[in-house]
């Protein structure tokens, strides 16, 4: 059974800094590429990254690129988002997915973590 299960979340200032961790079971990790998706309160999903099965090819939604940064260990089948310079439009809860492939579609949701920005 495939397993995704999100931490990290919760309420940060703007212009702080959180780090999200999704931890994978079930399926082999090290296989798949892994994307996060969020939601803000009242809207629909949005694709925030993408990260290839090995690490080397990401991909980033371009209203979070240069200050999120998705990484993976795949020792840990641990996926991460570094998520600095925090702005109250990112308030949403982030899901962690698994792609089927590069740009494959998802197949697989964990159960969302929610990010707050807020004075």
């Amino acid at each position: 059974e495939v397993q995704l299960v999100e931490s990290g979340g919760g309420l940060v200032q703007p212009g702080g800094s959180l780090r999200l961790s999704c931890a994978a079971s079930g399926f082999t990790f090290s296989n798949y590429a892994m994307s996060w998706v969020r939601q803000a309160p009242g809207k629909g999903l949005e694709w925030v990254s993408v990260i290839n099965n090995n690490g080397i090819r990401t991909s980033y939604v371009d209203s979070v690129k240069g200050r999120f940064t998705i990484s993976r260990d795949n020792a840990k089948n641990t996926l991460y988002l570094q998520m600095n310079s925090l702005k109250p439009e990112d308030t949403a809860v982030y899901y962690c997915a698994k792609d089927r492939g590069w740009f494959d579609g998802i197949d697989y949701w964990g159960q969302g973590t929610q990010v707050t920005v807020s004075s």
